[in-house]
């Protein structure tokens, strides 16, 4: 005789998951009016030319926020010591993203990313978001998003330099040594 296995029931969708593809057609959607509407009030070939406006200036943005991050990089490996500043190159280079997607919602999105008191706004909302995601009560593989949070916090030391020293903790034996003194055998090198 074969047992049969028992189908197992997929795990529920998130509210987010179940709404997320309705919200990216009703962006589409929106995107696609704003175009052919702006495109009767200004013209076909003036609606294309602010679009590669927007597609050149988004990608100047991404040029610049990757120079910026390189130059800090190459700082903090000269000074490790050095405490720099936030460079919000990940700000800049979503802005950038969103300024190369064709569209005028995606472009005003992106100006939001780029002025300081928006900018505040969007960072202090993701602290939230990331907050949250760490304190979820979920199970490791229901929330994806929570799982890579958690996973970056195990991963990072709480360290204000940022350094990692690896190494191996090793616990003394119990009791003591008696008349022979400390441990003195040879142990080989840890290797990884």
């Amino acid at each position: 005789m074969t047992q049969q296995a028992t189908p197992t029931r997929p795990a529920p969708r998130g509210r987010l998951r179940r709404v997320l593809p309705l919200l990216i057609t009703a962006w589409l959607v929106l995107e696609i009016w704003l175009l052919v509407l702006v495109g009767s009030w200004l013209g076909g070939l003036t609606v294309l030319l602010l679009l590669i406006a927007g597609a050149l200036i988004g990608g100047s943005l991404i040029k610049r926020a990757g120079l910026k991050a390189l130059s800090a990089a190459i700082e903090q490996s000269k000074n490790p010591q050095s405490q720099q500043p936030q460079t919000g190159t990940s700000m800049t280079v979503l802005a950038g993203v969103l300024l190369i997607v064709p569209g005028f919602l995606s472009d005003l999105l992106a100006l939001t990313l780029l002025f300081p008191p928006t900018r505040a706004l969007w960072r202090a909302g993701g602290r939230r978001l990331a907050d949250k995601a760490l304190r979820s009560t979920a199970g490791v593989g229901a929330d994806p998003f929570a799982d890579a949070v958690r996973l970056q916090e195990q991963l990072r030391i709480h360290r204000p330099d940022g350094k990692v020293i690896q190494g191996e903790v090793v616990e003394p034996e119990a009791g003591p040594r008696g008349p022979q003194g400390p441990d003195t055998t040879y142990r080989p090198p840890i290797t990884g």
